[in-house]
């Protein structure tokens, strides 16, 4: 008697449809968990009623709200990139030598209207088209800098002081090509290892683009929610009077509005504002805020680290950092 075998699962359906083990004990945490709410409905209310906590969540969706519509115009570009652009193409719109690829990637990121979120996986997926990475930092750092969004928005902010939009994009670009050419020159390629990502081979074009969108969103998306978490808790306990007594320092006031920028990781299509209400600092101060912001913040580590690897970002952060507050500082003394 013939028997009919059922066919193997394929490679999706393996990955599309966990074990029912699996399957039953996430019912039932997800059960629990929701069970929990409810009894403790009363104190959770009024812990969410509280001040500090009503501060930290509007601090937090600010973060999340601001910088979710760019994440995802980056990862549909990154898919793009990925999926549509041949490799052949950045090996005739760069210059084969790195040194001066750095440069031009540099420029090219005043045309990208996007923030930092936006930029990280346009890098990510420069990097595995084969673009020198040195070129692709350059890009990362420079397009949420320098785009004419952020640029018209800095004017808009500052509309007695049109310095500050030419202080911004000088000082920025200057940043981003020499962490460019610094990588070229120190940076080793074990330092860059971007996580194992789903093979998209056999698949056609739409199929493979949808593909990478839904990774990129998955991946990079929980590191911006751990990001702004962490930030919105750093703004709720830092007192605010803190800030006021480091203004009357000029070398105190420039570093504390770098790490300002860093803890806050406001969106750089709207950080000009924010800094434009620090009327208490000096201008160069308020540039160092403008220039590290959109360079490192925590939520762009968190996604540097998720795109580039935890090796990558524990040296390019603090580097990116130190250098663009020196830069700020000579930028604004100069121009400001």
């Amino acid at each position: 008697m013939a028997t009919t075998k059922a066919a193997p699962p394929t490679g999706d359906q393996r990955e599309a449809d966990p074990p029912p083990g699996r399957q039953s004990a996430s019912s039932l945490v997800l059960t629990m968990l929701l069970l929990l709410v409810v009894a403790a409905q009363g104190p959770i209310r009024r812990g969410l009623a509280a001040p500090a906590m009503e501060s930290w969540m509007t601090v937090f969706v600010a973060v999340v709200v601001q910088a979710l519509p760019f994440l995802v115009l980056g990862v549909l570009l990154s898919a793009a990139i990925a999926v549509f652009v041949p490799p052949s193409f950045f090996a005739r719109a760069l210059p084969e030598r790195p040194v001066l690829a750095v440069p031009a990637a540099g420029v090219a990121g005043a045309v990208l209207p996007g923030c930092e979120c936006a930029s990280v996986p346009v890098a990510g997926a420069l990097v595995r088209r084969g673009v020198t990475p040195a070129a692709a930092l350059a890009f990362l750092l420079s397009a949420p800098a320098i785009n004419p969004i952020v640029l018209t928005a800095t004017a808009v902010a500052f509309p007695r002081e049109p310095r500050m939009v030419l202080a911004r994009f000088v000082a920025s670009l200057v940043v981003a090509c020499a962490m460019g050419w610094l990588w070229h020159r120190l940076g080793r390629t074990d330092w860059l290892r971007p996580p194992a990502r789903p093979s998209t081979e056999g698949l056609g074009k739409g199929a493979a683009f949808w593909a990478s969108v839904r990774h990129d969103v998955m991946h990079a998306g929980g590191f911006l929610v751990v990001g702004a978490m962490v930030a919105a808790t750093l703004k709720a306990v830092v007192p605010a009077g803190w800030l006021r007594a480091a203004a009357d320092g000029p070398v105190v006031s420039v570093l504390v509005l770098a790490v300002l920028a860093v803890l806050l990781s406001i969106c750089s299509e709207a950080d000009a504002f924010v800094a434009a209400s620090l009327s208490q600092f000096s201008l160069t101060a308020r540039l160092a805020f403008l220039v590290v912001g959109p360079m490192i913040d925590l939520k762009l580590f968190a996604m540097q680290t998720a795109t580039f690897g935890r090796g990558f970002a524990l040296r390019f952060a603090p580097a990116t950092f130190a250098l663009a507050v020196v830069v700020a500082a000579l930028t604004g003394a100069v121009l400001l």
